[in-house]
């Protein structure tokens, strides 16, 4: 048979790498070894219909830190020699489910053996005719961009609160950073509110006009001022039953806020030019970025008003403080973006999860969905790396942590994760990673993990 096909090999083991090499050349493969250190090998113009062949069993996590790079430097489908429960590992599972098109127990057939390494080599072939081709164009709209999603303790109280607040008709003042999703949590709050069968409306107080927000508020009767040529029907009438979010609150103008707080204390309004008291059954959700309490002082923001806001409090998370969430919440966005890649990518690196990680977020969860998308859309590798992503790792805040923290950081991380590919099913993660529920149950109190934590879906990002 013609030596043409060639098989690119890797394993720790010489005993391991022997026998591969000598069941792999009597199938009529030509077999290229590939030595320590894997970071000096370079793969990107010899590989062309070639098949990589890895033996996971044995190889140190050195040698796994030195593969996944050369995986991605390489053209070539890749298929693993594993045993299941070397698959248990967090770091060996995700290589194999991200970067292998295929893996077989070490006691494979030969046959079998050849059929798989032939199989991905025609595969390969089929998705480089077709690279050109393979993005394909969303089929969601931005609204459905989002849900609130999360594993950490700081959110499985926000969803607690969201339920209780849900369930009064209290006004609520939400407050957080910008990009958190203060909106999202006000439309979790008004779907699980009595009001959920009517409308939901938003205005961002700091996006309009002075002299536009109380006509877009309260409305204006027909020649109230040059221009209004008919009656115009306010947002908050318009809301009437239902749930009304005002955004930024904080930069409502300050005679404004007067005919708000007048609204808040009769339930009625007064449209702009008319006389008419018009009763309006409407609940208030507040949100700011800012410090109203500050505001207050500085005589920026009405007291009354801001007790009268203020009866329910919530305040969202930023990102920085529930990082135990972002490789969730990233995995997420990768598969509700899934439309917008190429068939090719299927997933994150480890360098770009650690960036992540290490990352302030200062833009929060909006930042990292615009991170996300535009990495998926410009990364030509098959792993998102912290370049796509426009991360330096350089400039990455690094905390230097003691052994100890360390330990316990490195065990937080892969129960999160293990928690987090298993939809939280105690059961499963359990039997992923060699432990028994029990085991799981009192690591997750050690890390102060929720055991149900739950999505409050929503559909805009705030």
């Amino acid at each position: 048979m013609e030596r043409e096909q060639r098989c690119w090999l890797v394993a720790e083991d010489a005993l391991d790498i022997n026998h591969l090499e000598a069941k792999v050349s009597a199938l009529g493969w030509d077999v290229q070894r590939l030595l320590a250190p894997l970071s000096d090998c370079c793969l990107e113009t010899e590989s062309d219909g070639g098949v990589g062949l890895v033996q996971l069993e044995g190889m140190s996590d050195a040698q796994l830190g030195q593969l996944e790079p050369l995986i991605l430097r390489s053209h070539c489908p890749w298929l693993a020699i594993a045993a299941s429960d070397t698959l248990r590992d967090a770091d060996r599972h995700r290589l194999v489910a991200t970067l292998c098109v295929g893996f077989m127990e070490p006691d494979v057939e030969v046959a079998e053996l050849d059929c798989l390494m032939r199989r991905a080599l025609a595969l390969s072939r089929l998705q480089q005719d077709g690279l050109r081709d393979d993005v394909a164009t969303d089929r969601r709209s931005d609204s459905d961009e989002s849900e609130m999603v999360g594993t950490t303790p700081a959110m499985w109280e926000l969803f607690q609160t969201i339920r209780k607040v849900a369930a009064v008709e209290a006004p609520v003042l939400i407050s957080g950073e910008s990009g958190t999703g203060k909106e999202l949590t006000a439309q979790a709050i008004h779907e699980r509110s009595p009001r959920a069968s009517a409308g939901f409306h938003a205005i961002n107080c700091g996006a309009l006009p002075d002299h536009l927000i109380q006509s877009e508020l309260f409305g204006h009767e027909k020649g109230a001022f040059t221009g209004a040529v008919h009656k115009k029907i306010g947002r908050i009438e318009a809301t009437d039953g239902g749930t009304l979010f005002l955004d930024e609150i904080g930069d409502l103008p300050l005679e404004l806020q007067v005919n708000l707080l007048r609204f808040l204390e009769t339930r009625c309004i007064q449209r702009v030019g008319g006389l008419e008291d018009i009763p309006v059954d409407v609940r208030i959700i507040a949100a700011t970025h800012v410090d109203l309490e500050k505001a207050v002082e500085e005589r920026r923001f009405r007291e009354d008003l801001y007790h009268r806001l203020n009866v329910l409090q919530i305040k969202v998370p930023p990102l920085r403080e529930r990082q135990e969430d972002i490789e969730i919440l990233a995995r997420y966005f990768f598969e509700r973006f899934a439309n917008e890649k190429s068939s090719r990518l299927k997933g994150f690196s480890r360098e770009a999860l650690l960036v992540m990680r290490q990352y302030p977020w200062p833009g929060n969860v909006r930042e990292l969905i615009n991170r996300i998308r535009r990495a998926m859309v410009m990364c030509e590798n098959r792993l998102i790396q912290p370049v796509d992503l426009g991360i330096d790792r350089r400039k990455a805040p690094r905390h230097l942590m003691t052994l100890d923290e360390a330990r316990d950081h490195a065990e937080r991380e892969v129960l999160v994760a293990a928690l987090g590919r298993n939809k939280h099913k105690v059961h499963q993660a359990a039997r992923e990673l060699g432990v028994s529920r029990v085991t799981i149950y009192r690591l997750m109190e050690k890390h102060g993990l929720a055991r149900s934590p739950t999505a409050a879906p929503a559909t805009d990002s705030d």
